[in-house]
C-alpha cells in the first residue's frame, strides 16, 4: 500500500523534506511505520517508540485524526492514508 507520510520541524530535517510517497506492506499498522522510520532515519531512532508505547509528546495523526484517539501503535492503516509525524513543540514566554 501507498502512504503519504507528512513530517515537522526536527523530523522534516530527518526524513529530508515535508512530505515523502512511502510504500508498506497491506496490513501495516501506525506503529509499523512508526519503526520503520526509526530504523531509515538516523533522525528519528529511538524517539517515536520508548517502551513499547508511543513516544511522551510525539503526535502522529491518520488523516487528519490524532492516533491516540484511534488504536495507537495498533491503528491500521489503507492504501492512500496520510500519517503526519510531529515532535515535541516546546516554547512560549
Amino acid at each position: 500500500m501507498e502512504l503519504e507520510l507528512r513530517f515537522f520541524a526536527t523530523f522534516r530535517e530527518a526524513a529530508g523534506g515535508k512530505t515523502v510517497e512511502a510504500s508498506f506492506a497491506d496490513g501495516s499498522t501506525v506503529g509499523d511505520v512508526l519503526r520503520s522510520l526509526e530504523d531509515q532515519y538516523e533522525g528519528m531512532a529511538d524517539r517515536l517508540i520508548v517502551d513499547g508505547e508511543l513516544a511522551p509528546q510525539i503526535n502522529v495523526l491518520k488523516n487528519g485524526r490524532e492516533v491516540l484517539h484511534l488504536d495507537g501503535l495498533d491503528t491500521p492503516l489503507e492504501d492512500g492514508d496520510r500519517l503526519s509525524v510531529f515532535p515535541p513543540v516546546a516554547g512560549g514566554v
